[in-house]
This record gives C-alpha cells, sequence and structure tokens, in this order.
C-alpha cells in the first residue's frame, strides 16, 4: 500500500481541452515553492462557494464568470483547498468610464477552505464551464475500526 505524503501539495491549473467553453485539470502534485507567497498583502476577492457531498466524493461549486480559465488555479494540501484566478471587467480596455455602482468584483480573488472530511488530493479534478468551477475530490476511506486494549492499573 503507498502512502500519501502528508506535505504534498496537488495543483489543478485549468487549460481549454476542447473548442467548447469547458476546461479541465486533473491533480498534479507541486512543490510549495511553486504556488508563490500565499500571504502577500494585497486587495483581492472573495469568492462564494457550495460544497456538498455523496458517500464517495467532495464537491466544490463556485461562481466566477468573467474568470479567466487558464489563470484559474486550485490546490489541495491535506485538508485545505484554495482556488485562485483572475477576473477582467469587459469595461477594462475601455477609456474614460465612470460607474454608477461597481457591485461585481473584478481582479484577482481567491478562497481556501477547510474540507469537511478527509480526501484524495492526487486524484482530484477541476472543471470550469459556463462561469461555474466544478471540483470533484474522491474521500479517504475512514471506515478502519482500530481496537483500543483497556489496561487495568
Amino acid at each position: 500500500m503507498k502512502t500519501q505524503d502528508n506535505n504534498e501539495i496537488f495543483a489543478m491549473v485549468l487549460e481549454q481541452v476542447n473548442a467548447g467553453d469547458v476546461s479541465e485539470a486533473p491533480a498534479q502534485p507541486i512543490a510549495s515553492r511553486e504556488i508563490g507567497d500565499w500571504s502577500v498583502e494585497h486587495s483581492e476577492g472573495k469568492l462564494a462557494v457550495d460544497v456538498a457531498h455523496d458517500d464517495t466524493h467532495i464537491f466544490i461549486l463556485s461562481t466566477i464568470a468573467g474568470a479567466v480559465p487558464d489563470k484559474i488555479e486550485v490546490y489541495v494540501h491535506n485538508d485545505l483547498l484554495t482556488i485562485r484566478g483572475l477576473r477582467h471587467s469587459p469595461l477594462d480596455e475601455e477609456k474614460e468610464i465612470e460607474y454608477f455602482y461597481t457591485e461585481c468584483f473584478w481582479g484577482v480573488f481567491s478562497r481556501t477552505i477547510v474540507l469537511p472530511t478527509e480526501v484524495k488530493g492526487d486524484l482530484a479534478r477541476a472543471k470550469y464551464q459556463s462561469g461555474i468551477l466544478t471540483v470533484t475530490i474522491p474521500k479517504q476511506k475512514t471506515d478502519a475500526k482500530i481496537e483500543v486494549e483497556v489496561v487495568e492499573e
């Protein structure tokens, strides 16, 4: 039985897989130095997520319309899932534009969540289609019963 290194980080950097609007990526192990400094102070938008599960998988959904697919990064490290990316406003190229309201967030975004159960990060998959990111991660089986011996003192 192969054991997984608890310090391993798995990345899913999305790329276009066909001519449609679908981008997918399997988990790939990476070194922590490859993901940059997560503690750098900068203005970042928060990301809303839904977390669901069935008997065998955890599902994370996030609406990130306007995100650039090849700028979306998803990382699984132990029980943490991090989603980072970039959204460009369609009006970025317009000159001398003035907003009446600015409720949408454009720019760099990220979100880190604690996963509700142990997962197999190396088998995670990310898919971005029609502005929705779906991350699917198999659950780690934790059915093993460990017998505890009672010692009388």
